[in-house]
């Protein structure tokens, strides 16, 4: 494979795409309706950042959110932290989405898959009569308006018709994927005080099947709030729920319900839909609060201007529930779009397992990792060869910076006339403040542009703007996805601490951008685990892309220890394919990769061997932590093994840090 430079060139949009996107329509409806003309993209998101209240109007409107009250106005406070928005307006998320099913009821709304499952379908009427049911079924549970229900489940319908079940009556929505630990579990769940919880049994992954009865045992036993428990039968048809307290099975509820009116809670746009959590790599996680309305509109923007998502479009993100992503899949029904969901091990039993599914499904949207790119790309794999993609517009990709030879892949070995999107935000706003445009160039290793209505910026120490230049990730202002709250922080303190202790007023999201003058982007991976040799600051996403070219790694991990009486050490730990060992020529070469595509300052001190990367439950690399073990914090200080997803491959760097 021939190297390709960050900012090489790989696709122009036809002229057909741009004029169909939903994103040029949006703008002739600008002009047509608004007198407002824009040349360019840039034009666009310059006068989304500038008129804020005319911007989110107009996305109200074209979009059609209907409110049972209308808004007072857009914005009744703009300060960060403690914008208001649309204040007056009362409304319902999952209103929005099942409009659809009135018009479309015998269409797939949902295509799922997993291990244990063949390829199913739910239509739209079938979504709606289930998610009636259910809602029923809790509201005679006692839940009602603000209640919190939380969810132990997989990538399965059930899952999405429980989400919209719970904000049909104005309840809390908060979920784990059963991949996650007993103690994760209840550090996360234990702070919202859920009155109800929906479990399954158990799951399969690559293969192997996976208990979850005792863990819902013993949530049942930590969690003192809970009053009833829905069990959804997966691993098994008829699972055995002595050890289980107050249970009814998901079957026996709906059946009990069926037949049930829908009917929509009318909550205030600030009204809170779900909770999602932070890492909680050291310490306990953050109960992230977002609001009906700030989710609907954002979604809405996200998923018609920049996913281009419409009814004809089959969209899939490779997620589980315990992951942000999951929440962004359910908003492709916002546009009546099908959505695609998968449970199992990517991996299993090959590499081409997702691409079989993106053949059968006829999917249109592939969403994924930069890490299964890569894998992808190790794997030798030929999708473009071995499966008809006729259907597949898009790729996009996020979870960590996509480097430039994972573009390339895609283009030589998916699709050539494909658009490629690496895109980056974050769970605090649910949300990607960079990412993808259908009117753009893609070029390698590049974020097409920053997301209409984020004004993200480049920072330096003094809070100065950065062109072309890398510094601090900021938003400088509001967004209507930004948090409400944290779950049990009632005057705001660790709301503030999180994104704006460090320049008041301003959101720092902890990642290292340059935005360059063409308007695109590129992450340098977390602003706290920079490198720093000789003055020169670089992001380990560099380091990264350099490693990723040899065959021989698997994965690896780099980090910038300070030394006392200055200078650093650093160490770059490597996962070596199955049969390489790492001698002299292998360290040299590595070695001589970094040095060639990055500098030479940044060759690492020492390269050691690992079994393992440590990594969060939603596979980030755990750099941070790493740092501190090594700078002698004791490892139960540095990180919170209930939020790692392979807790014990930290040993390896406790002992190494006694070594050091």
């Amino acid at each position: 494979m021939t190297e390709t430079a960050e900012g090489t060139p790989l696709w122009e949009p036809s002229e057909e795409l741009k004029e169909n996107a939903r994103i040029s329509d949006y703008m002739e409806w600008l002009k047509a309706e608004k007198d407002l003309s824009f040349g360019n993209y840039d034009e666009l998101w310059e006068w989304s950042v500038t008129d804020l209240e005319g911007f989110w109007a107009t996305v109200w409107e074209y979009c059609g959110i209907k409110a049972s009250k209308p808004y007072e106005r857009v914005l009744g406070k703009r300060e960060m932290p403690g914008a208001e928005w649309f204040p007056g307006a009362e409304l319902n998320y999952a209103e929005h989405v099942l409009r659809h099913a009135a018009y479309r009821p015998d269409e797939p709304a949902i295509l799922h898959q997993s291990e244990v499952r063949p390829l199913g379908e739910v239509n739209w009427g079938e979504l709606q009569e289930k998610t009636a049911a259910l809602a029923a079924g809790l509201r005679e549970m006692g839940v009602g308006r603000g209640d919190r229900v939380a969810a132990y489940l997989p990538n399965i319908p059930e899952a999405v018709i429980a989400l919209l079940a719970c904000a049909s009556i104005g309840a809390v929505w908060s979920s784990c994927s059963p991949d996650f630990g007993a103690g994760s579990v209840v550090d996360r769940f234990k702070q919202i005080e859920p009155k109800v919880l929906l479990a399954v049994d158990g799951y399969r992954y690559g293969g192997k099947d996976y208990d979850r009865i005792e863990v819902v045992a013993r949530l049942q036993e930590e969690i003192s709030t809970l009053e009833k428990t829905v069990v959804l039968p997966y691993l098994s048809a008829d699972p055995d729920t002595s050890a289980l307290e107050n249970v009814v099975v998901w079957d026996d509820l709906l059946a009990g319900h069926e037949g049930a009116e829908l009917a929509f809670e009318q909550v205030p746009f600030d009204h809170p839909l779900w909770v999602l959590y932070s890492s909680g790599t050291t310490g306990l996680p953050k109960a992230i609060v977002h609001s009906q309305g700030g989710i609907l509109i954002e979604h809405l923007k996200k998923a018609v201007l920049h996913l281009d998502l419409g009814p004809d479009d089959r969209f899939f993100w490779f997620t589980t529930t315990g992951w942000m992503m999951w929440n962004l899949v359910v908003a492709g029904l916002l546009t009546g779009s099908t959505v695609l969901l998968y449970d199992g091990n990517p991996g299993y039993p090959d590499m081409n397992d997702l691409w079989e599914f993106a053949e059968k499904t006829r999917m249109t949207c592939f969403g994924t990792s930069a890490s299964y790119i890569t894998a992808c790309m190790k794997a030798d794999i030929e999708p473009g060869r071995d499966f008809d993609l006729t259907n597949l517009k898009s790729i996009g990709s996020t979870g960590s910076p996509l480097p430039p030879e994972g573009f390339e892949w895609a283009y030589a070995h998916v699709k050539e006339d494909l658009w490629l999107f690496s895109t980056s935000g974050g769970t605090d706003l649910c949300s990607a403040f960079v990412g993808g445009v259908p009117l753009l160039p893609v070029r390698a290793g590049e974020l097409q542009a920053r997301s209409l209505g984020a004004k993200v910026e480049a920072f330096d120490e003094e809070g100065n703007p950065q062109a072309d230049d890398v510094g601090e990730l900021v938003i400088t202002e509001p967004m209507p996805s930004m948090p409400i709250y944290f779950w049990n922080d009632p005057e705001g303190e660790r709301y503030r601490e999180s994104y704006f202790d460090v320049y008041p007023g301003v959101w720092r999201h902890g990642d290292w951008i340059k935005v360059k003058d063409n308007g695109a982007c590129v992450i340098y991976g977390r602003s706290d685990s920079t490198i720093n040799r000789g003055g020169i600051r670089m992001g380990t996403s560099e380091i990264y892309s350099a490693v990723d070219k040899l065959e021989e790694v698997a994965d690896s991990l780099v980090v910038d220890v300070p030394r006392e009486g200055g200078g650093s050490f650093m160490p770059l730990f490597v996962v070596l394919q199955e049969g390489v060992e790492l001698d002299d020529d292998l360290k040299n070469t590595i070695k001589g990769s970094i040095k060639e595509n990055t500098s030479p300052r940044h060759v690492p001190n020492e390269i050691f061997a690992v079994p393992e990367i440590p990594k969060t439950l939603n596979g980030k690399k755990l750099e941070v932590p790493v740092k501190k073990i090594l700078s002698g914090t004791p490892p139960e200080e540095a990180a919170s093994k209930e939020s790692l997803s392979n807790p014990e491959s930290l040993d390896h760097y406790v002992e190494l840090a006694r070594e050091m």
